[in-house]
């Protein structure tokens, strides 16, 4: 890898155009070096795990709703596919419907470095170009592929959330280039959508503090489709502002660390292979990342603690991100509120270890459902938990070396009789480190579970059938990862009020 010093430029400086950041990401999408045996059949595994959170979330509000959108843009020559459903549609309300599909239950991959991430939220977008444009299945992969790369990779140098900027700042230009990649688009063109997707997609953080809503489902959809119109209007020769992150009055000037500070971003040289995705980490239980290890934690500690009403605290020492995104260091009263939205309940580490340990599981429903909420002994044993940022922890979120890297906590269980339970946990059962690492076994066992009651038997093992053998789909055959939902189970979705469209 090669490290960019990536740094504020007044207008009157020299800095060539070769330079930018944005063009150094397309000199990577344009690189045509072959994805690696473990690389792809790490795509094919988030194809699948993609998959599976969308036939959980299929008739959830906010995805039916979406698709109702997407319903309306029809493309009755050539299309994209909307999960669920037969039809051919616009790209990018395909890409919008199947983004927010994805993303609803907070229940796939990860990517946690200087900034958060979701690198599968990269997948709808390209999907649903390669099906508009008749793309094969191996241009699918590379595109994929170098994708993760540049997300990744900018979420290893830039951080988004100090300077409360939304991390799907970073899922635009990385959506950009991906479909750069896989439609052989030449560095200039690259260049501009990269630009125009950052410009575009950069918002705040307060889709995710406070009362947490839909949008938190619909912001990568938007940074998707968001990238998606701006290839197209690079592909049609139009311009971005630039240089987009170094410009006098670009990001970094003005949203980030400012004119003095210096980012060190990684890029892989010239040749290269893109093995970023082999980084990233999918999620054995829907919550926010950084409780997935303390869910864990919290099941193997139930036993010990016997009767939970003899807890008097619980105290997660934990790093300042989790202390501070999803823990008390939030200072988000609406973390200990029963009347809280799914999506809040899903970044409140304090309820998330509650219920895993009194329930020594997890599930996508069961364990966000208002009832579960409004238990009384969970409420008590809920208000029990708090965080603490540990110095030691903060360093091991920040670590580079993967085998040091680490999400995990520290829990100090104090008992009614004065005893205290210690135990701790550094990474998650299903973490590539962790007691039961995600293989393709378990990715096809999360698809199976989740699809359960929603997808028959024989479409299943058609779609895991076409998703396996993706490298040898030939072109005009992406259609066959799109899979249909009966009318029985489409019909319980919530009934969508007209819009605009």
């Amino acid at each position: 890898m090669r490290i960019h010093q990536v740094r504020a430029r007044r207008s009157a400086d020299d800095f060539p155009r070769s330079e930018h950041l944005a063009w150094k990401i397309a000199e990577v999408a344009t690189d045509p070096v072959p994805v690696p045996a473990d690389s792809e059949a790490m795509v094919i595994n988030r194809i699948i795990d993609n998959a599976a959170v969308s036939a959980a979330s299929v008739i959830r509000r906010p995805v039916a709703a979406a698709r109702a959108q997407a319903r309306a843009h029809p493309n009755s020559l050539k299309g994209a596919k909307i999960f669920g459903i037969q039809g051919d549609y616009s790209p990018e309300w395909a890409a919008w419907a199947n983004g927010v599909a994805v993303r609803e239950l907070d229940f796939h991959d990860t990517f946690l470095a200087a900034e958060y991430s979701h690198p599968g939220d990269n997948i709808p977008a390209l999907v649903a170009v390669a099906q508009h444009l008749g793309i094969g299945g191996a241009d699918l992969i590379r595109g994929i592929a170098t994708a993760y790369e540049i997300q990744v990779d900018l979420a290893k140098g830039i951080c988004l959330h100090e300077h409360k900027i939304d991390h799907v700042a970073h899922l635009g230009p990385s959506v950009a280039a991906g479909l750069g990649t896989m439609l052989r688009l030449d560095e200039q063109t690259i260049y501009q959508a990269v630009g125009q997707a950052l410009h575009l997609s950069t918002a705040t953080r307060q889709s995710r503090k406070g009362l947490i809503s839909s949008w938190k489902a619909y912001a990568p959809a938007w940074a998707g489709k968001v990238a998606i119109e701006a290839v197209d209007r690079a592909m049609r020769g139009e311009g971005a502002p630039a240089p987009i992150w170094e410009g006098e009055d670009g990001v970094i000037a003005w949203l980030l660390s400012g004119p003095e500070h210096t980012y060190h971003v990684p890029l892989p040289e010239p040749g290269e292979p893109k093995r970023a995705i082999l980084d990233t980490y999918t999620k054995e239980h829907s919550a926010e990342y950084q409780s997935q290890a303390l869910i864990d934690l919290a099941r193997r500690l139930r036993e010990r603690i016997g009767d939970l009403d003899q807890v008097v605290t619980i105290v997660l020492h934990t790093s300042h991100h989790t202390h501070h995104v999803i823990g008390t260091g939030s200072n988000d009263p609406q973390k200990f509120d029963p009347e809280a939205s799914r999506e809040t309940l899903d970044h409140s580490v304090m309820y998330i270890f509650a219920v895993a340990l009194q329930d020594g599981a997890w599930h996508h429903e069961r364990s966000y459902a208002p009832e579960r909420a409004h238990r009384t002994d969970t409420i008590e044993l809920w208000r029990k938990v708090s965080t603490v940022e540990d110095p030691h922890w903060t360093r091991r979120y920040h670590a580079t070396d993967p085998a040091e890297k680490a999400f995990g906590a520290r829990a100090e269980i104090t008992l009614r009789s004065g005893e205290v339970i210690v135990d701790e946990i550094a990474v998650a059962d299903a973490h590539p480190l962790g007691a039961r690492p995600f293989e393709r076994k378990q990715y096809i066992g999360k698809f199976t579970e989740l699809a359960d009651g929603v997808v028959s038997d024989s479409e299943q093992q058609r779609f895991l059938s076409a998703a396996e053998a993706l490298a040898d789909l030939q072109a005009g055959a992406l259609g066959a990862l799109n899979i249909n939902v009966g009318p029985l189970v489409l019909d319980k979705a919530p009934t969508i009020p007209a819009g605009i469209f």
